[in-house]
């Protein structure tokens, strides 16, 4: 079978293809217009955040029987164009869980010990101790909506560090045995999480159910001393009503590594919001055993699916 693979995959997994006996062309980056041109000469398509897998492309792939988007949100293939053509769809949802859930750690002791404010003020040659007192993570309460790999995972290295850990997921009836025994609060309403949480992340895909869920009115169900955090999608967080509760001092703090529109333009209102926020460019799965993991994965399904 004849493999396209459209972003970036670790080198070891391209050859792990083709010693698999695939056709791999690697044109990592290709631009739009010319993976219509060429996309109808391949099986197999592989696609990561960049490539867009729309209805077009979908329809242009004549002899399309597989896309397999490395990594977890698939907000870029179009389903329903596969659905209809007959493509399966598939992606690697484990692989990344342990890069994105200590990112999302890693942000909230950045929130919680002003890490990045210290570090621009140290090399602006400013000493201001006394202002950048922080708060522990030790017993607050992290909130997560959305309890699945990354989740539960940040859920796990949160409960080590003695944290409270509370979890919205109506997917979740029943609740796995797992869940409870790691000692998450499963709750019953997002509000609730609002309500009680010090921290809240975001795990969670981008659905019609969840795009602009987290907007002003949520905000204001959040203590004032909650800090918010997005590994997940963009678009959960609608990015005007966060500028602005942040400017407002409805809520404490946000760190955002995913955005709307990406990469992130010069008119975007999170840019405007100084100290309150860190933004990081879509890091979550960008670690060196994370991209290992997930270029290992999608060989691996590219060759079971080519000896079916």
């Amino acid at each position: 079978m004849k493999v396209l693979i459209c972003d970036k995959v670790e080198n070891s997994a391209v050859e792990k293809m083709r010693q698999g006996g695939l056709t791999v062309d690697d044109k990592g980056g290709i631009s739009a217009q010319d993976l219509l041109n060429v996309v109808g000469d391949y099986d197999i398509m592989v696609v990561r955040s960049a490539t867009k897998a729309t209805k077009e492309v979908i329809e242009k792939g004549k002899n399309l029987k597989l896309i397999v988007r490395g990594g977890v949100g698939m907000d870029n293939i179009d389903a329903e164009a596969a659905k209809k053509a007959n493509v399966k769809v598939e992606n690697t949802p484990e692989a990344s869980s342990i890069s994105v859930a200590e990112l999302t750690i890693g942000l909230m002791f950045a929130l919680a010990r002003k890490i990045t404010i210290a570090d621009s003020t140290m090399k602006a040659g400013k000493w201001e101790k006394k202002r950048l007192e922080g708060t522990e993570l030790y017993k607050k309460t992290l909130g997560l909506v959305g309890v699945g790999r990354i989740g539960f995972e940040t859920a796990k290295r949160a409960t080590a560090l003695g944290m409270s850990v509370v979890g919205y997921d109506p997917y979740l009836n029943p609740v796995p045995e797992h869940i409870t025994k790691a000692g998450i609060k499963m709750v019953k309403t997002v509000d609730e999480i609002y309500n009680q949480s010090d921290y809240i992340s975001l795990h969670m895909p981008k659905t019609k159910e969840t795009a602009g869920m987290i907007n002003a009115e949520a905000f204001k169900k959040m203590k004032k001393t909650c800090y918010i955090l997005n590994c997940a999608r963009g678009g959960i967080i609608v990015e005007k009503d966060l500028a602005e509760a942040l400017k407002a001092g409805v809520i404490a703090g946000a760190a955002i590594d995913v955005y709307e529109k990406e990469p992130i333009t010069p008119d975007n209102p999170l840019l405007a919001v100084g100290e309150k926020i860190i933004l990081t460019p879509h890091l979550g799965a960008s670690s060196v055993e994370g991209q290992n993991r997930v270029g290992d994965a999608v060989a691996d399904k590219l060759i079971a699916f080519a000896k079916r």
